[in-house]
């Protein structure tokens, strides 16, 4: 057998060149993304640019936005914004269509968990909770849309709370419902500009919430204990949701619309 170093090279290229167009799903995809800043977001955001997207994380904490910011390189900003204001909303989408062009994905994550009873819950921590993780998530879509391309994709964030009673978290597990069903109505309504609208649902997942509800020195031992309860054996990474949310926000979902993708381990439909 002779060496054909004319075929090698060409072998090579053609190697070279699947190998890009797999990890590029997202190229030339501007995408912002609501609480891109830590956790489920920022996963997502790592997730978007590796497979060559740029764009926007959008969040309340100066420090963690502009430390992801800097991880994530050049081709994302960091805008401070609170989700919860609609000027803010406004602000976000026309800065980043202004440096980027059109919007072609958003994810809308920013949202937050809230404990409590029916008996403890005050009126104020109701109307807190409705404003972040629903109220947001509604006006983050019709704020964004103005900036959209057609054909655009729009990825909403439930929960697995929204299926399993979990104690005290039941107006939380509401709000994420409501955001399931939303995802199907948002698709709905823009059947005729051609933007998908579908939702993840993650379950547990290893984020700085933990350090909201747990002790320090007590994480581990809880992480290891919901790990112990997870028929897949570990709870979930934001690399999970963020490898979910590049399929949906690439062609490769072009014919999922209203669509809910549970990514929580087997939690809802096979734990015990």
């Amino acid at each position: 057998m002779t060496f054909d170093k004319m075929q090698f090279v060409a072998q090579v290229h053609l190697w070279i060149n699947i190998k890009f167009k797999i990890m590029s799903k997202l190229k030339n995809k501007v995408a912002v993304i609501t609480g891109g800043n830590s956790g489920i977001g920022f996963g997502i955001a790592e997730a978007f640019k590796s497979e060559g997207a740029a764009g926007a994380i959008v969040g309340r904490n100066h420090l963690t936005l502009e430390l992801s910011a800097a991880q994530l390189g050049s081709d994302f900003i960091a805008i401070n914004a609170d989700v919860t204001n609609l000027a803010d909303l406004e602000r976000v989408f026309k800065d980043t269509a202004e440096k980027f062009g059109k919007i072609d994905v958003l994810v809308a994550n920013a949202g937050a968990g809230t404990t409590g009873t029916v008996a403890d819950v005050s009126e104020a921590e109701y109307n807190k909770t409705m404003d972040l993780n629903l109220k947001s998530v509604y006006f983050t879509v019709q704020k964004a849309l103005p900036y959209m391309n057609d054909g655009g994709s729009i990825i909403l964030i439930g929960s697995n709370a929204a299926h399993r009673a979990y104690p005290s978290f039941g107006l939380y597990g509401a709000t994420k419902a409501a955001v399931i069903f939303l995802a199907k109505s948002f698709s709905n309504d823009l059947l005729t500009r051609k933007i998908r609208v579908n939702v993840i649902t993650p379950g547990t997942t290893d984020t700085p919430a933990f350090d909201k509800f747990v002790p320090a020195e007590q994480i581990e031992a809880v992480k290891t204990q919901f790990a112990s309860v997870m028929p897949i054996g570990r709870i979930g990474q934001p690399s999970d949701i963020g490898k979910t949310a590049v399929f949906l926000a690439s062609e490769d979902s072009s014919f999922l619309l209203g669509a809910e993708l549970l990514v929580d381990g087997g939690m809802t439909y096979l734990a015990k």
